[in-house]
């Protein structure tokens, strides 16, 4: 009975303040998982028929040995894309792949060492169509001269 009485105690006092703070908990778990559901989940615009994907990686394509060294700034883009409601219901983001060509980049690198922007090309499947591409074009960041 000691054990009981002690329990019901601990359980009964304060119970406002553990009230407040399970109704807080409970808040901010909601908030973080809104937001980190927002920047990976597509966005649903005009009846299903457009999407905007955020978060996508910019993969760098090069010809060069080295191009484990460049670095684009911003290292993801935000494509919005369009197409049958069918075909936008079953697209999925790593089916959209958002590339930066740097093949001939080396002879650019010995003229010019300040941050170089370079155009971010989109490939979707057949049937959906890229409307816009945020930012359009990336920087590149170069490394040091040898």
């Amino acid at each position: 009975m000691n054990f009981l009485s002690t329990f019901r105690g601990w359980l009964v006092e304060d119970l406002g303040w553990k009230i407040f703070s399970l109704v807080l908990a409970v808040a901010i778990w909601l908030t973080v998982h809104r937001i980190l559901l927002e920047s990976v989940m597509p966005v649903a615009n005009n009846g299903g028929s457009t999407l905007t994907y955020g978060n996508l990686p910019v993969i760098i394509v090069a010809t060069a040995a080295d191009v484990h060294l460049y670095r684009v700034v911003p290292e993801t883009i935000k494509v919005t894309v369009s197409g049958s409601p069918e075909i936008i219901a079953v697209l999925q983001a790593n089916q959209i792949r958002a590339t930066v060509d740097l093949t001939g980049i080396e002879s650019a690198v010995n003229l010019n060492r300040a941050l170089q922007k370079r155009s971010v090309d989109v490939s979707v499947p057949s049937g959906v169509t890229v409307l816009s591409v945020e930012p359009a074009k990336v920087g590149i960041i170069m490394p040091p001269a040898r």
